[in-house]
């Protein structure tokens, strides 16, 4: 019996590790999002009655189309999630379209809901991930046209162009709704602000620095 119990015990221990670590699958052919309904969201958007389902929920044009690199970063994220692909809705799976100036960056950022998987299209990349505590552990390496590189969920990630033309890259990402996370904005252009005194003992700067941050987010 003690046996028995042990097992039970175990097999839903694994059982809730699985669930808790996966998307359940979709029970039905897709979920277009519905983003009129007022009905509660658990995990995603409200679904559009499918027989109301077009083609154009299932559709995006200007992926061609450069983005626009003239910031203070040099780089332009296109998303194509499912704010722009209703379809996309439950399905996992989103695109971006990233440009680059000379020497324009993506700056560290997190995506709490996806794994990266970026494709250098033009150009050439230096890119690069941060492992968590205690080890912070920079990972690392140059891409040139035709090279992939992964971004595990959730850790901080970047990429700079590191050529002297434009550069481009895609990327997919394992959510509908991968979200961001940019860390200089989240950190200095919070609303309402951090303490200044919090973000000068944890960066061990003069609090004039951390105004001078603020400032520019």
């Amino acid at each position: 019996m003690a046996n028995q119990m042990l097992l039970l015990t175990t097999l839903l221990a694994v059982t809730c590790a699985l669930v808790i670590a996966f998307e359940p699958s979709p029970l039905q052919d897709f979920c277009v999002a519905d983003t009129t309904s007022s009905a509660t969201r658990v995990n995603g958007l409200p679904c559009l009655d499918s027989k109301l389902a077009q083609a154009e929920h299932f559709f995006f044009s200007g992926l061609h189309i450069p983005g626009n690199t003239s910031n203070p970063v040099g780089g332009k994220v296109t998303p194509v999630n499912v704010v722009q692909i209703p379809g996309l809705n439950t399905l996992g799976i989103s695109l971006a379209r990233i440009d680059y100036a000379p020497w324009g960056v993506i700056p560290p950022h997190t995506h709490p809901r996806a794994t990266e998987i970026l494709t250098v299209l033009e150009g050439s990349l230096y890119v690069g991930f941060v492992t968590s505590n205690p080890d912070n552990k920079l990972i690392s390496k140059v891409l040139y046209k035709g090279d992939v590189f992964v971004f595990p969920v959730g850790l901080i990630h970047f990429q700079q162009n590191v050529g002297n033309g434009n550069a481009i890259s895609l990327s997919s990402l394992s959510s509908q709704n991968p979200g961001v996370n940019t860390i200089a904005n989240a950190v200095f252009g919070a609303n309402p602000s951090i303490p200044d005194d919090v973000l000068a003992k944890s960066f061990q700067v003069d609090k004039s620095v951390i105004s001078s941050l603020q400032a520019k987010f």
